[in-house]
């Protein structure tokens, strides 16, 4: 994480409980909201968000950090 967001409390965004493609399109809606630098913390019930999501930023040149928290809760840090 750069020193520019290291202090930074991130912006969450709550797709629990909603199916893809709706946690990428909860991310999307989010990144065109900001005009520069922001740290985000999307949360997933969906076992496929793993794909949407890591892809999505990895084709973007997105940080995004993957951390399992139960079989049905995924937590993506990103960093844009």
């Amino acid at each position: 994480m750069t020193e520019l967001l290291a202090n930074e409390i991130p912006v969450e965004i709550d797709s629990m409980g909603k199916p893809c493609p709706m946690p990428l399109l909860m991310l999307k809606k989010q990144l065109k909201k900001s005009n520069g630098k922001q740290l985000l913390l999307l949360k997933s019930s969906d076992p496929h968000s793993e794909i949407d999501i890591t892809r999505y930023c990895e084709i973007h040149h997105i940080s995004c950090q993957l951390t399992k928290v139960s079989v049905q809760e995924f937590h993506y840090l990103i960093e844009s």
